[in-house]
């Protein structure tokens, strides 16, 4: 197997759920060794992840736990003792980088703030992911990704005009601060690695702050600045794309297909192909500002074509005419269209008890080190064990320190 690009890199998550773990996941699909820690079982809870019991469950573990935990190692441990703030601290005195999703003053009422992790492990990278934020007025409040989608102005724009705004379907908000987290992470390793010196070998580390809301606002594209320039307040659109013209959603005889007609040259090909060679050839239609202001017309003319062929007729015609399209896919659609094959974004996975599903394949695609999925999830405090032997805590120790119900 290729060298991974992340490999060697040693990264403690102490995250859970979705925005913390998801960033983990993506690093540890690239190689780095990723430590994650949980919450011990109890006489009163069954311990670990929540995660572990989010929606379907295959015997009590949630399918979607094989997904978010692939390439971790498990170490329980209850934060709440000091004993385990004390092994904590001291894997992360080795460890290169901390993610940690905990509301804001957590880590340092623990004593386990950046300065104080630093002081002991300069060279440390600490994400840190929460709702609004490490600063500002709204730092204490408690942030999910919901909230945060539509704070950041996402949620506002989702449905059918007039309607009651619906969310994405997914934890979007969630994903896109992973996403912001772990380009932080990589941002802060190419520091590190430009500020190493005979007298600091690992270089200067640092602490990321993420928000939710902010990763939400920072994809939202031109809308501050239509309404910073023009007062406009951009409004739910349904499968439109306001300002951007011809793009929509057509009803066919058995289904509804997307169709991106808005390039110049794509707008003419699309004309000609749905027999409307006037609104091809209209010079008013040349460039998008003249298709905007007759945007009902053209979706007009495409929905009189599409309304009486099927989605898989229309589709043909699309791709003879070399225009954007497609049908709006469920899971079953992705699960048996080839190109997923092909591009092995679809997996199987085995999980502890012996259950084979399909998971989502690695992204990026890089050339030279690929990413991989080398471990399947593990069960709760399944590397306890050899973690702690690693750092030195010995065979009894470990005994007394499950005894305490430490471990």
């Amino acid at each position: 197997m290729n060298t991974q690009a992340l490999q060697g890199l040693k990264i403690v998550e102490l995250g859970q759920l979705i925005a913390g773990p998801f960033a983990a996941k993506t690093l540890a699909d690239f190689g780095a060794d990723v430590i994650k820690i949980e919450p011990p079982a109890t006489q009163s809870s069954d311990g670990g992840d929540p995660l572990r019991k989010w929606r379907l469950l295959h015997n009590g573990t949630s399918v979607w736990w094989q997904v978010q935990s692939r390439n971790k190692k498990s170490v329980a441990l209850d934060l709440r003792q000091a004993e385990g703030r004390d092994i904590v601290k001291r894997l992360i005195a080795e460890t290169d980088v901390l993610i940690e999703n905990f509301k804001p003053g957590t880590m340092e009422k623990w004593g386990m703030g950046y300065d104080q992790l630093a002081a002991t492990n300069p060279g440390l990278i600490m994400l840190r992911v929460s709702g609004y934020g490490q600063t500002g007025p709204y730092k204490n409040k408690p942030g999910f990704g919901v909230v945060a989608e539509a704070m950041g102005g996402l949620r506002h724009l989702t449905g059918e005009p007039g309607r009651v705004p619906v969310r994405v379907g997914v934890s979007l908000g969630d994903t896109l601060a992973s996403l912001h987290g772990v380009i932080g992470v990589l941002l802060a390793l190419n520091h590190r690695n430009n500020t190493r010196s005979d007298a600091n070998p690992k270089g200067v580390g640092q602490m990321i702050d993420v928000a939710l809301y902010e990763s939400v606002f920072n994809v939202m594209e031109s809308l501050l600045p239509e309404y910073s320039a023009f007062g406009a307040v951009r409004e739910a659109a349904g499968s439109a794309l306001p300002g951007i013209a011809p793009s929509n959603a057509y009803s066919c005889v058995d289904g509804y297909v997307l169709v991106a007609g808005n390039g110049d040259s794509i707008f003419k090909r699309l004309m000609t192909a749905i027999g409307r060679d006037d609104l091809a050839t209209d010079p008013e239609l040349a460039s998008n500002p003249g298709r905007v202001e007759r945007v009902m017309e053209l979706d007009d003319a495409i929905a009189a074509y599409t309304r009486s062929r099927s989605v898989a007729d229309v589709l043909a015609m699309l791709d003879a005419a070399d225009v954007p399209g497609g049908r709006i896919y469920t899971v079953k659609d992705i699960a048996e269209d080839p190109h997923y094959r092909a591009r092995e974004m679809i997996v199987s996975v085995t999980s502890a008890d012996g259950l084979t599903i399909e998971t989502p394949g690695i992204v990026p695609k890089l050339s030279v080190t690929p990413g991989a999925i080398s471990r399947r999830a593990p069960t709760l405090g399944e590397d306890t064990n050899s973690v702690l032997r690693d750092i030195g805590v010995t065979a009894d120790q470990v005994a007394a320190l499950r005894a305490r119900g430490v471990l």
